[in-house]
């Protein structure tokens, strides 16, 4: 017998409703903000203008898409779509731009979203789905109509992927899953015969989850060399920095200890992105696993390092300072 489950509905969240959803008010993001001294880290990567990137183009006209996806381009959706269907999760996507805009402009190999030997991409973080919406608009996989019904009701784009919609292979939002399906997908691209590649982007925080460490053994025992993981480091999680909800030091040195191939990056360098996983052998040895140093709200200095900014949404104020800081005045 088959089943069909019905559609998903995205859920709109407000200002409003986030001290109910996540029991954190204004005094909570006090305290949170505050406790002990801002977030310790050795990342030491310096404010956007430190690193010259070329995949941070010129201001665009979204009516004017170019082939080269750019993480300019990427972040100038996040915060224009967040602001418009008034959520959050703006940090967390900001986050990753530099890493979807290589993965999605140089990395994947796929000439179409149906094509079945294309590689396959996993956001396990699934929060930071806005991230990925934007690949795929200027991929031209996604029309700025579709991209515009966001966060609404009914619609495929919610705050965390669904499948249905194509260019997402999975669904997620459940932390600490994707990982396991992207070893089932790479272990099922084996027995095929089919040189497709699989990766996933985890966040540092699902590290702390058992699921997690489960997969990364089944992925060492099986050798699934067409299998890369790719942590995006920045510190921290819904409620705190990671250093204090669950420390993880010498992340690397943990993976390697389950026998992956790894390998430590500035996840804003996109030469380096690009070097480090045009390197790997896909084909024969170990998983990889690439730990993607990053600054969470990269480009927005008032979010950068902030935890409040996991899931505010912006006043117009803020959005209005956020836009001229990535170079878009508005």
């Amino acid at each position: 017998m088959k089943f069909s489950a019905p559609p998903l509905r995205s859920l709109r969240l407000g200002s409003e409703c986030f001290s109910t959803v996540i029991h954190c008010g204004d005094a909570k993001v006090a305290e949170i903000t505050q406790r002990k001294t801002k977030y310790r880290t050795s990342l030491n990567l310096g404010s956007l203008a430190d690193s010259p990137d070329p995949f941070y183009s010129s201001p665009v006209n979204l009516q004017d898409r170019e082939s080269q996806v750019s993480s300019r381009r990427i972040r100038q959706i996040i915060l224009e779509q967040s602001k418009r269907a008034h959520v959050g999760h703006i940090g967390s996507a900001l986050s990753i731009a530099d890493l979807i805009a290589v993965l999605y402009g140089k990395i994947l190999r796929a000439s179409n979203p149906s094509d079945p030997e294309r590689d396959r991409f996993i956001l396990s973080k699934g929060h930071a789905a806005l991230a990925v919406y934007g690949a795929l608009f200027l991929k031209n996989w996604l029309t700025e109509e579709k991209l515009n019904t966001f966060c609404t009701d009914g619609t495929t784009l919610g705050v965390h992927p669904e499948h249905r919609l194509p260019g997402v292979d999975f669904s997620t939002g459940s932390l600490g899953h994707g990982l396991a399906l992207g070893a089932g997908h790479a272990l099922a691209a084996r027995l095929q015969g089919s040189s497709r590649r699989v990766f996933v982007l985890v966040s540092d925080a699902e590290c702390n989850e058992g699921s997690l460490w489960e997969t990364v053994m089944f992925a060492a025992h099986h050798r699934l060399s067409n299998l890369i993981a790719i942590i995006d480091l920045n510190g921290q999680q819904a409620l705190g920095y990671t250093e204090q909800v669950l420390s993880l030091p010498n992340m690397a040195e943990r993976w390697r200890a389950f026998g992956w191939d790894t390998h430590e990056i500035d996840g804003h360098d996109a030469n380096g992105i690009v070097e480090t996983i045009e390197s790997l052998d896909t084909d024969s040895g170990m998983p990889h696993v690439i730990v993607a140093k990053t600054i969470f709200g990269r480009g927005v200095s008032f979010m950068e390092r902030q935890i409040k900014w996991h899931y505010l949404p912006m006043s117009d104020e803020e959005f209005q300072q956020a836009m001229n800081e990535i170079g878009l005045e508005r």
